[in-house]
């Protein structure tokens, strides 16, 4: 959730931690600081809100430290303020932290440090880890990070310095993303990779347990009982200049337009003619043993994940559930070897997920990761990875990401459709041609934008609205008002099309906005008789579907969209309506890639 940024090196630490939270601040915007050794003493600079009321604090203050943390914050405990902000300090001002998670012992500690005659000033959990470390201060700082850290549950990313180690940045994760960027006679900590970029793409990612301890020319990662660790450093392939806006007025709408590049590159590095290059990663022998899959995700992932238990039902034949991971792990799942259990996350550290990979292990599933971020939490825990060639996604309502998630859920079925033979090679090529098609009709229905952006400003005073579809148009309706929620503030539902008169439409009243996707050829006068129900209440209906006059011309406006096979549509009409809500989050106001409450990676339950 949050964002931690640490500098140690020849550099001023203030500019380098100032420009990686930028790149952080998808991660949390309810506050910001800064803290950094000065003169023997530690300055700190908090203020609640974005990014920018931390540096407009600065501007005219020079410190010329060489060593600092820096945090955004998505609150938890305690209301953004900026007394909640990070840093913290320990009661003697010696130690500051700024930390990801949750300490889900704090109050126990809390309890015995207040024994002790410690003061707390904030409300948050994190306060009480700089508390700890004064308490537990040996005089040997590492020594005492080590003892400390023993005294931690739940999960923590964590950035320490000490006053009397101005040359020393000490950092720890559990359950929390931590990355060490090694520079040139400088070395950093972040929470995510484009925080490092301006410095370095060569970066260790920390695993459960690590602790690490740098200074501007050496990193040393340890166990939490003082062993030594070798991590693998890996080369990021990806540059900052992907990370920005390129051009773009937010970050959202050139992340939506890059959807056809990204798939492209996900489909050519995993499509070869008609082999599907999952030979290495999900063998015939151990599919041979699988008789069921579960896909868990959250939210967009969950969504993506619905789609592809359609594609796994319909190509592959394969039982195929779906579950939301922070439900998984307590609806005592029918999991066992012989369940392939998927696990979809756009940033890989999604802590539902990841706690639900760890229980569907412990039933003695195989467990499949696909995500976006190499070196993740998700990706090392489990027993296969997928990687998803979104590139890196930074406005919190995720587009491309979706996408591509589920272009590899779809490969996905047909690899295993050809695999168990459910999947003629007539069908198999068909498919094939099908996906290698998708993002040049992407690219087609992109050029729509300004009638979506001229629909968007019949609802911007709109305080309520549904979506609704049959068969696989439900599941993208799911996804388009997730999308309209996040960013617009505008309250939607979702439903299956022939639902909503079984009680909801009770609702519908003049003006009420209805968006209707119609893309199942089948189905369509079944659409079409439900959208007449809901003009009799007043409903004023935006239809997504292909080109159909019927369609067009019972609806109030219609957004066509490229012809496709039914099975393939939601790539299509998904489109449509990440534009929709987009360009009326605009049209209100709103900032789109920081809407209120949310962030980009959900790292506590």
């Amino acid at each position: 959730m949050c964002g931690i940024v640490g500098y140690v090196g020849k550099g001023i630490a203030k500019n380098a931690i100032l420009k990686g939270l930028e790149s952080l601040e998808y991660r949390g915007y309810d506050s910001a600081g800064i803290a950094l050794i000065e003169n023997d003493s530690i300055f700190v600079e908090k203020k609640k809100g974005k990014l920018n009321n931390l540096v407009k604090a600065l501007t005219e203050k020079e410190i010329n430290s060489n060593l600092g943390i820096g945090h955004t914050r998505w609150a938890t405990h305690g209301e953004p303020s900026d007394r909640n902000s990070h840093p913290h300090l320990s009661m003697d001002k010696t130690i500051a932290v700024v930390h990801n998670g949750i300490i889900e012992n704090y109050l126990e500690l809390k309890r015995f440090l207040e024994e002790k005659g410690f003061t707390f000033m904030s409300e948050t959990d994190t306060e009480v880890v700089a508390h700890l470390l004064q308490y537990n201060y040996t005089g040997n700082m590492k020594e005492t990070v080590f003892n400390t850290i023993k005294q931690l549950e739940g999960s923590y990313a964590l950035g320490i310095i000490h006053k009397d180690y101005p040359e020393v940045l000490f950092c720890a994760r559990k359950n929390s993303p931590l990355v060490i960027g090694c520079g040139n006679n400088e070395n950093l900590i972040a929470s995510d990779v484009p925080a490092l970029l301006n410095y370095t793409r060569d970066v260790y990612f920390l695993e459960n347990g690590d602790i690490g301890v740098l200074s501007k020319n050496n990193i040393d990662i340890y166990d939490e009982d003082g062993n030594t660790l070798k991590r693998e450093k890996t080369h990021i392939q990806w540059n900052l200049d992907q990370a920005t806006k390129n051009g773009y007025p937010h970050f959202m709408l050139k992340e939506i337009f890059e959807q056809p590049k990204a798939l492209r590159e996900t489909i050519n590095r995993m499509v070869h003619e008609d082999n599907i290059g999952f030979e290495n990663i999900l063998s015939s022998e151990e599919l041979e043993k699988i008789n069921k899959v579960y896909i868990v995700a959250c939210g967009t992932a969950y969504h993506a994940g619905l789609q592809g238990k359609y594609a796994l039902n319909k190509i592959s034949k394969l039982e195929a559930n779906v579950e939301v991971a922070s439900e998984f792990r307590y609806s005592d799942p029918f999991v066992d070897e012989k369940t392939l259990a998927i696990f979809v996350s756009q940033s890989g550290e999604t802590l539902d997920t990841l706690e639900a990979m760890k229980e569907a292990k412990s039933k003695g599933a195989m467990t499949m990761a696909i995500t976006n971020v190499v070196g993740s939490s998700i990706s090392r825990e489990a027993h296969k990875v997928i990687y998803t060639m979104a590139g890196p996604e930074i406005a919190v309502a995720s587009t491309k990401a979706y996408t591509t998630q589920m272009i590899i859920l779809y490969l996905l079925a047909i690899y295993i459709g050809k695999n168990r033979n459910t999947l003629s090679k007539k069908d198999l090529n068909h498919y094939l041609n099908i996906i290698n098609q998708i993002p040049n009709k992407i690219e087609q229905e992109l050029k729509n934008k300004e009638k979506v952006a001229t629909i968007s400003k019949l609802l911007v005073d709109k305080n309520n609205g549904f979506y609704i579809g049959r068969g696989l148009d439900y599941q993208t309706a799911l996804e388009g008002s997730l999308k309209m929620k996040e960013i617009t503030y505008i309250h939607t539902e979702a439903f299956p099309s022939g639902e909503l008169k079984h009680g909801s439409i009770a609702l519908i009243e003049n003006g009420t906005p209805v968006i209707v996707l119609a893309t199942q050829r089948e189905l369509i006068d079944k659409s079409i008789s439900n959208i007449k129900e809901l003009k009799a209440r007043g409903a004023f209906v935006i239809t997504i579907g292909f080109n159909n006059e019927n369609l067009r011309v019972v609806s109030d406006e219609f957004i066509p969209v490229e012809n496709i096979n039914d099975i393939f549509s939601g790539f299509i009409s998904i489109i449509p309506l990440q534009l929709l809500a987009y360009y009326t989050s605009v049209e209100k106001n709103i900032d789109v890639d920081k809407p209120r409450n949310l962030a980009k990676s959900v790292t506590v339950e």
